[in-house]
């Protein structure tokens, strides 16, 4: 059970209060490392607004009205060069290394 925790534990050094489906974000994508949008909405039932503030929070961040909120540069968005209208995700270097460390705590 320590090892669950640890593991959280580590996911908040990137964000003291990172939300829940901004873990299911970046877990999904980094067992279908590269994968689309789409397919994360589907398969974890997330709305598409849902989804995409995850994505910018776990990319390279957000905001409205000029206040920009620094993303977390855990993955990048891509477009498909197979279809220029939809996008992929896939882990950065660091976004590497967290999911790395999350699975040595793990074991």
């Amino acid at each position: 059970m320590v090892s669950l925790l640890q593991s959280w534990e580590i996911l908040r050094t990137k964000h003291r209060e990172i939300p829940a489906q901004a873990v299911t974000v970046l877990l999904y994508v980094a067992s279908h490392n590269p994968c689309h949008k789409q397919a994360i909405e589907e398969d974890q039932e997330l709305t598409t607004s849902s989804c995409s503030r995850m994505i910018d929070l776990l990319n390279k961040g957000y905001g409205r009205g000029g206040v920009k909120t620094p993303g977390l540069g855990l993955i990048e968005k891509y477009s498909d060069p197979s279809n220029g209208r939809r996008f992929l995700l896939r882990l950065t270097p660091a976004g590497e290394d967290l999911v790395d460390q999350i699975k040595d705590s793990l074991c």
